[in-house]
């Protein structure tokens, strides 16, 4: 019978086949040649100890034992294109995923992306760190795939209650992602390999009768005595459905402020707001690996850090190990950070947000927009950084150690942004508060990671794109808005999700939430 077994290796032994079997055939006292297969089900780093090793979760096969190779393969998908249809706004994870799962219930889904397609993308994001032009309806955050199609694709999660997040995995391995993504603790597909895999969904759900609109915005939600009739679009075309899934993600904020102003219910949400800082990789390697050199087994080390500072919490976020920092405005007159890193995360540098969680009383000075409070303290600050740092994309930089000590930066090196930067005293970006927080918060981070306060480290600002600074209430069973009937706030934008998986299995949940009202 296969065994199962739980044990902790050297990264040599569990990079190297031959030697892993060597070690397997030991532990279970059988010879090498006695074992037939070897699965993986789960692999994390153990760097606790100097001596770092890799946690593995195996099953063997010896001879004579039943083992079959299995493929995963997508559901048996019907073709929908005579079938009732349902809108979906917005081609992020959560229009996508829900666009699949409709098709998969028998619906036909509509998938409205103000953005262009995957390819079509790559030339408004070379305008932005080339030109410093920023496309409002095709930049890092929106456009197919939505913000995590070229934000580096990371894959976990932290609340597993959301549902199963198995089956996304392995909906993505499908589509073309690595299998090692069901192994991973931290599973990451790359940014490099993310567009291949959204555009084969994207030609999935035509293949079997959805549609898929690029460039269309939409401009208005045509509601009647409090139902979705359907949407209309910045050329003035209606499609009419009386299903709407809006997955706009948390950057949409002309959807925020149409439903505002329409007085469809929404609330401020807190959100968290930061910086994001630079170091090489080579330091944080030797910092979490204790060591001067990782090897050619050990994976760029990323970290993870939270610190209470002032009855705050401050963390990192988005951690992008081997990888750069982008520019991820969505309007001209603003400036935004975000990290990724490619497959191989084979960059020099690393980056991380370093966040404080704000609370809705920090929204006070903005209370005359009521619900988009906290979307217009976001849009302050972004514009703010923008005038400061010359009025392009360039950002406001500092050196970490200037920063704790109030001191412009006589020089800014160059860093992974690609647009430059400006050297700027980064308490003029944020409010008084929060500089204090963070100043105070980087020496406690030094403190436990020693090494990490340097001023070889390079802050760049806002990072300000964390979650949704708005969430749309929906009824917590049928996942349908508390007023309007037939719109089902999805994913991000929403404010019910934090990231790909999360945003997937929320688009999924929609679906199945409007299949049940249609049987």
């Amino acid at each position: 019978m296969p065994r199962e077994l739980l044990l902790q290796v050297t990264p040599e032994i569990a990079a190297n086949e031959l030697l892993l079997k060597d070690y397997l055939s030991k532990q279970i006292k059988v010879s090498p040649k006695e074992i037939q297969h070897i699965s993986i089900l789960k692999r994390s780093i153990d760097a606790r100890q100097k001596a770092i090793k890799i946690n593995l979760k195996v099953i063997i096969y010896l001879q004579g034992e039943p083992f079959q190779e299995t493929k995963i393969e997508l559901p048996l998908y019907k073709d929908v294109s005579s079938a009732q249809e349902v809108i979906v706004v917005g081609a992020g994870p959560a229009g996508l995923f829900a666009a699949l799962q409709l098709i998969e219930l028998g619906l036909k889904p509509i998938v409205i992306e103000r953005g262009k397609d995957v390819r079509g993308r790559r030339r408004d994001l070379k305008a932005i760190n080339v030109d410093h032009l920023v496309n409002e309806d095709s930049n890092y955050c929106f456009g197919e795939g939505g913000a995590g199609t070229y934000s580096d694709g990371k894959l976990y999660t932290r609340s597993k209650k959301r549902g199963d997040v198995t089956r996304i995995l392995e909906l993505l391995v499908a589509f073309g992602a690595s299998e090692d993504i069901l192994v991973e603790a931290h599973p990451h597909i790359g940014t490099n390999k993310l567009p291949k895999i959204i555009e084969d969904i994207r030609n999935k759900i035509i293949e079997f009768g959805g549609k898929v609109l690029f460039d269309t915005r939409v401009t208005d939600i045509l509601v009647k005595n409090n139902e979705v009739e359907g949407i209309v679009t910045q050329t003035g075309d209606k499609i009419l459905a009386n299903k709407l899934i809006l997955a706009t993600g948390h950057s949409a904020r002309d959807i925020f402020e149409l439903l505002d102003k329409k007085k469809i219910f929404i609330e401020a949400k807190p959100f968290a707001l930061g910086v994001r800082a630079e170091h090489s990789q080579e330091l944080i390697d030797s910092i979490q690996y204790s060591c001067d050199y990782r090897g050619e087994h050990l994976p760029p080390a990323p970290y993870s850090i939270v610190k209470q500072v002032n009855g705050r919490g401050m963390y990192s976020f988005c951690m992008c190990p081997g990888g750069v920092i982008a520019p991820c405005a969505t309007s001209p007159g603003e400036v935004v950070t975000n990290g990724w890193s490619p497959s191989k995360r084979d960059q020099a540098t690393a980056n991380s947000g370093i966040v404080i969680e704000l609370k809705l009383e920090d929204f006070k000075p903005f209370a005359k927009f009521g619900a988009l409070a906290g979307m217009e303290f976001q849009k302050s600050i972004e514009q703010k950084a923008w005038h400061l740092a010359g009025e392009t994309q360039k950002v406001p930089a500092q050196r970490m150690v200037d920063f704790t000590q109030n001191k412009v930066s006589a020089d800014i090196p160059k860093t992974s942004y690609v647009p430059g930067t400006t050297s700027v005293e980064m308490g003029q970006v944020f409010p008084g508060f929060l500089s204090q927080i963070l100043r105070e918060g980087f020496k406690e981070f030094g403190k436990s990671m020693r090494g990490y306060l340097t001023n070889e480290a390079i802050l760049h600002a806002p990072e300000s794109r964390t979650s949704s600074p708005v969430r749309i209430p929906r009824d917590p069973l049928t996942y349908e808005h508390l007023q309007i009937k037939g719109l089902y706030p999805c994913g991000e934008g929403a404010g019910y999700a934090g990231g790909i998986i999360s945003a997937a299995i929320d688009g999924e949940k929609c679906a199945l939430m409007i299949a049940e009202t249609l049987k």
